[in-house]
């Protein structure tokens, strides 16, 4: 058997995995966000150790797990972990969706070794300027910091006491040289640090390290249990829904949207705003557009009339044409096609008759024409979709994946239900780490059902998202 912990913003969740691939159980643990100042978002690196205990001990208390082999990580990536000399976290960690060090991620970005040797933008959200920030603003912290570790590897620290981490999260903090799969010693330098604060790198289908004997004698597990390198949450979902070779890509709506392509070899292009990073595999790549409030908008909305995100869909059965409101998702900033931090969300073309029905039509309609951006921009560095699969809360929801098809004009294969997601993918990379990678743990789920685009309403998909981009250009003109 198999576990693969996927440490998300809101939760933390654990499945074992059979043999077989077949998820014999899962738990979870829910999480906390605090947002002490507006666009800040933290989260307190001691209470994902107490979920991951609590998930594990669920486990252990419904099955026996002497027989696990491997365990595999994924998690919410960016994130900014200080640690003491003492492997003691000095300040909540600075979240991946935290724009607090706009300033520090322009003014990193304005050097061009960043873009040359990371492949991408440096965003705010990125870990790198999140350490240049506390360098200004909380130099004692900073003084002290001996290690900088990302989410899912405080995680393996506790796992195996082990400082490690592997290439497709670490290509998300700007300090990793991409098409080296190295740490850069300019870049870090560049921020005031060097390669002791960094964790050992491996590929994520590798062996990170071995469970600590204290963890196994507690959970029940054997002697020899080994912890694979993992992924950031992305790739991890890549390679639990089998997207690993070029042409195959995933959309994900979920608290964020993420459509996500495999790519053939590292061609970045990171005027684009497309996140060009190592995937989980050796020798693999992929891209990433990127946008901060996919099901969260609907969220919002929910939150503002009191009702539940199905109930304010539930009216939306068979696909419309776009209505005249429209809706920018931008609650926290953008990332492609934009790298806006400042930009904040628009509800516009309101009339006397919309109602909450209209009103989260539009909220949908604004997620896909945020995704259509996304799209847009992955075509401009050579990447082509041949093989669209959706996963995600929003997944769930035929009209809004009848609407990505439309809009993105490629069919949209929902799979069957089951979870596919990044603790899957973490079991799955746990999997390689034993058995070596194999095509066997890179297959695509099983199809529930396909929504092809509507050839009818695909001109007014594309007028509407017209007005969309029109709408982003005159906030910002106004802002």
């Amino acid at each position: 058997m198999y576990i693969g912990i996927d440490l998300g913003t809101s939760g933390l969740k654990a499945v074992l995995v059979d043999d077989d691939q077949r998820i014999i159980d899962e738990a979870h643990a829910a999480l906390t966000v605090d947002r002490p100042h507006p666009g800040w978002s933290e989260q307190d690196a001691n209470s994902w150790l107490d979920a991951a205990d609590a998930v594990l001990a669920g486990l252990a208390k419904r099955h026996s797990l002497g027989s696990v082999g491997a365990i595999g990580l994924s998690g919410q990536m960016h994130g900014a972990t200080l640690l003491d000399a003492s492997d003691k976290p000095l300040r909540p960690c600075i979240l991946w969706n935290d724009t607090r060090s706009a300033d520090e991620a322009a003014a990193l970005d304005g050097d061009p070794q960043w873009r040359e040797k990371s492949g991408n933008i440096v965003f705010p959200g990125f870990t790198a300027p999140k350490l240049a920030w506390v360098r200004i603003h909380e130099p004692a912290i900073f003084e002290k910091t001996a290690k900088v570790l990302l989410p899912k590897d405080f995680l393996r620290l506790w796992l195996t006491g082990e400082h490690v981490s592997e290439m497709s999260d670490s290509a998300g903090t700007s300090w990793l040289y991409v098409a080296k799969r190295d740490w850069d010693d300019g870049l870090l330098a560049a921020t005031g640090l060097d390669r002791s604060h960094m964790p050992a790198l491996v590929e994520g289908s590798a062996v990170s390290g071995k469970l600590r004997s204290e963890l196994a004698a507690k959970f029940g597990f054997a002697d020899n249990v080994v912890i694979a390198g993992g992924g950031g949450d992305n790739a991890a979902s890549a390679i639990g829904v089998g997207v690993a070779t070029p042409g195959t890509a995933f959309v994900s709506l979920g608290t964020s949207g993420v459509l996500f392509a495999s790519c053939p070899s590292y061609s970045p292009d990171a005027q684009t705003a497309v996140h060009t990073f190592c995937h989980a595999l050796p020798d693999t790549w992929h891209q990433m557009g990127v946008i901060l409030s996919a099901t969260d908008s609907l969220e919002w909305f929910a939150r503002l009339t009191g009702a539940t995100a199905s109930e304010l869909t539930a009216p939306l059965k068979t696909l419309r044409a776009p209505g005249r409101a429209l809706f920018l998702p931008y609650l926290g900033g953008e990332r492609t096609p934009h790298n806006d931090a400042q930009v904040r969300g628009s509800l516009l073309g309101i009339e006397h008759l919309a109602d909450r029905t209209a009103v989260a039509q539009a909220i949908l309609e604004g997620v896909v024409h945020a995704i259509r951006d996304c799209r847009d921009a992955l075509a401009k560095t050579g990447t082509t979709i041949d093989n669209l699969l959706a996963v995600g809360g929003g997944s769930r929801s035929d009209y809004w994946l009848n609407a990505v098809a439309t809009s993105l004009d490629v069919p949209v294969s929902r799979p069957v239900a089951g979870d596919f997601g990044g603790a899957f993918g973490a079991a799955r990379l746990a999997m390689m780490a034993v058995h070596g990678v194999e095509q066997q743990y890179l297959t695509q789920p099983p199809v529930e059902a396909v929504f092809e685009p509507k050839a009818d309403l695909r001109d007014a998909y594309t007028e509407a998202h017209g007005r969309y981009k029109e709408a982003y250009r005159t906030t910002r003109l106004v802002s």
